[in-house]
């Protein structure tokens, strides 16, 4: 009864768009920020999940069955992540590729374990997930701890040469988590930051944020955080005419931290990991994408890859029975646009970790 009243809350307000794909026989699902301010890497998610759906549709589906696509708009809410899983019960769903913020994959990963559903996430990447998930739980992209560390080491490094390093979050599960996990290796090499300071996400005017900074003579500001608050905060710092060097991380992998810095986001480092857009065989799917007028950045090829490796589980396992399938993707390797991939006793992914990228003439790239 408790999961019926909670499905019917959450188709109540809303959060729950159909792909408009017919009824068939197996239904999958992914969910993110749809909407909303991080709305940008929600249509990441969208675009490759749809892809994924219809690329295996088209080679006869999975054990012969055709696959459905629900999409849920938790818009990095937690709350509204919860209602959001608890309606992909009611759906039927028997897998989810989400969610995107870990604030929101952390507490829906519960209704999945609850329910049955195995849940692979394209993006959330703070530990707790799979640290403290179900046997149901996965990733396929890195964690905050790997992240961290190569962050943290770089900014061991230009502390050691004198400059004054502030790092900066914005309170959520990711910001807080990946701010604390770089700083607690830039603080193992025997370096401490001139400022650890917390923000608050969804606001417009960090002047006195910028000014603190500017007055602490910062050289580098390391925000833990999304594109957006980063984006104004480095145009703040422009404006006040500091010449400080933002680093961040995975979650300025959209085009969209351009549009809010202009040339004011010239030269921004962030870590992310190795571009799928350049791995070897993709060339027809990226070409696919960019036909639709879609740019598979950031997590568009993560999410397609999450839909790949349970096809192929499901596939090997001959069944999409939630124990038959977690035993598949404990045991098997699997073939996807990221490469040959598999998972640890955890849920973690066995890819090669993270690199820098610079924001450089309106576009990133490998530094």
């Amino acid at each position: 009864m408790k999961k019926i009243l909670l499905a019917v809350s959450a188709l109540s307000i809303g959060v729950i768009a159909s792909t408009g794909i017919a009824q068939a026989d197996i239904a999958i699902a992914t969910a993110g920020p749809m909407t909303g301010q991080y709305a940008s890497f929600g249509q990441q998610m969208k675009a490759g999940a749809e892809q994924a759906v219809a690329d295996i549709n088209a080679a006869g589906g999975v054990n012969g069955e055709m696959l459905s696509l629900e999409i849920g708009d938790d818009a990095c809410d937690p709350k509204q992540a919860v209602a959001v899983a608890n309606q992909m019960v009611s759906k039927g769903v028997v897998f989810m590729a989400g969610h995107f913020c870990s604030g929101s994959s952390i507490p829906a990963s519960k209704v999945y374990e609850e329910e049955g559903i195995i849940q692979i996430s394209p993006a959330s990447t703070n530990p707790k997930l799979t640290d403290e998930g179900g046997t149901n739980v996965y990733r396929v992209c890195g964690r905050d701890d790997q992240q961290g560390m190569v962050a943290g080491e770089y900014l061991k490094g230009e502390a050691a040469t004198g400059k004054k390093v502030a790092i900066l979050h914005d309170k959520t599960a990711y910001g807080k988590g990946l701010a604390d996990e770089t700083m607690a290796f830039m603080v193992s090499g025997g370096s401490k930051p001139e400022m650890y300071e917390a923000y608050t996400a969804g606001e417009k005017d960090y002047t006195a944020l910028v000014s603190k900074m500017k007055q602490a003579n910062i050289d580098i500001a390391y925000v833990g955080g999304y594109h957006t608050e980063a984006g104004l905060i480095v145009r703040q710092m422009r404006d006040q005419g500091m010449k400080t060097q933002l680093v961040s991380g995975d979650a300025l992998v959209t085009n969209e931290y351009w549009s809010i810095t202009g040339d004011a986001g010239e030269g921004t480092l962030m870590t992310f990991s190795p571009d799928p857009r350049k791995n070897p065989g993709v060339e027809e799917l990226v070409a696919k994408f960019r036909a639709k007028g879609i740019e598979p950045e950031g997590y568009v090829l993560y999410t397609y890859a999450a839909v790949q490796a349970w096809a192929q589980a499901a596939e090997n396992a001959k069944s999409t029975d939630t124990d038959k399938v977690i035993g598949s993707l404990n045991s098997g390797k699997f073939d996807t646009v990221l490469g040959n991939l598999a998972f640890d006793q955890k849920g973690d992914v066995t890819l090669p970790g993270y690199v820098w990228y610079e924001w450089k003439n309106g576009s990133y790239d490998y530094k």
